[in-house]
């Protein structure tokens, strides 16, 4: 009688469910089956290799993981607001997500370039340490929040070139009124090594290089820069990317956007924006190899290294100009303290562990 009756019980909760149970939420009676479609506006062209797949990447995880519960469509630059215009198109809630790099709001922000790179500062490796486990993140969503934004690391190309050169560069005399296109703090350190640095977008550099509105570009790295066809507008690829040693690349996301979401919608996103940091990483070190052989062996590329009397001139200018960005205001100052406290100190450790055994191999 009794396993009359739980077989009488099975079959009476099979049918209550609907065919296959599908009418029981997966989460339990109550389960927020609310679908958000939001937008992604980047500061990239749409689907560049690295840069511009990133975003596209993000979103297709998330579709995936939500089970199309948070459903983004993503806007390459000037398809719905200009590259540069990102940061206040979210801020105002012009589209919920936003993708580019910190530095870029400069301008607006001026501590918001450590959050992108600082000119011979830390590598991806120690900004990921620095932001997750240093306390960095929460310093950035602090300098972040008055413009209604929640920011996340998601993504990051790796220690970049010095850039593309249409003359040689053989000592600092070289350097004086070079126009070069070099965002953040080191485009200021360009400008008291005697240069002119210009701010502009990816999608318009190849044009300004080639006309000659600029002498000289940086961008990302082999791969990259094979994408956008720059050794066609340049002679010289130079290193090291002493302005862009470890550039982590941002998702933003609008605080009214976020605060909508529940809980487990704002889990994936943190999920999600880690998985992406990491993989754009790894990409990069993939195929930078490869885009470089082939710059050098099918192009012609004439590959060359700073001067040493170049690299530490710049490196003496740098750490003038580091020291001013955190003299802006308090926040500006604590920010400062953070990064160069924890560079300075994973700096010691990487000298015998990552840098030793480089040297040892």
């Amino acid at each position: 009688m009794k396993t009359i009756s739980l077989v009488i019980m099975a079959m009476i909760l099979v049918s209550c469910s609907g065919e296959g149970g599908q009418d029981i939420p997966a989460a339990g009676a109550g389960a927020d089956t609310k679908v958000y479609r939001w937008k992604m506006i980047t500061t990239w062209p749409k689907n560049l290799p690295g840069l511009g797949t990133a975003p596209e990447n993000l979103a297709k995880k998330l579709r995936a993981m939500s089970n199309g519960r948070l459903d983004i469509k993503v806007y390459g630059a000037g398809e719905l607001v200009g590259a540069l215009e990102v940061f206040d198109a979210v801020s105002q809630g012009t589209a919920q997500m936003g993708h580019g790099a910190a530095y870029y709001w400069r301008g607006k922000i001026p501590a918001a370039a450590f959050f992108a790179t600082v000119p011979f500062g830390m590598n991806a490796q120690e900004m990921n340490g620095w932001l997750h486990y240093g306390g960095g993140l929460e310093l950035w969503r602090e300098l972040y929040a008055p413009f209604n934004l929640v920011p996340f690391a998601a993504g990051n190309s790796g220690v970049q070139m010095a850039g593309w050169f249409n003359k040689e560069i053989n000592s600092v005399d070289d350097l004086q009124g070079l126009k070069m296109r070099i965002p953040g703090l080191g485009g200021e350190v360009l400008a008291r090594a005697g240069g002119t640095p210009v701010v502009l977008p990816g999608g318009e550099i190849f044009t300004a290089l080639q006309t000659g509105v600029i002498d000289a570009t940086e961008w990302v790295g082999p791969y990259n820069d094979l994408a956008f066809s720059l050794h066609t507008a340049a002679k010289y690829y130079y290193y090291p990317g002493w302005q862009e040693p470890g550039p982590t690349l941002e998702a933003m996301v609008n605080k009214e956007a976020w605060d909508s979401l529940p809980a487990d919608l704002q889990a994936m996103i943190e999920v999600a924006t880690r998985a992406i940091n990491d993989d754009m990483l790894s990409e990069f070190t993939a195929r930078n190899n490869a885009a470089l052989v082939t710059l050098v062996e099918e192009h012609g590329v004439q590959l060359r290294r700073l001067p040493d009397d170049v690299l530490l001139k710049l490196k003496a200018i740098s750490k003038e100009v580091v020291a001013e960005a955190g003299e802006e205001n308090e926040l500006a100052g604590r920010i400062h303290d953070s990064y160069t406290n924890f560079q300075s100190g994973v700096s010691k450790y990487h000298a015998i562990s990552e840098q030793a055994y480089l040297n040892a191999r």
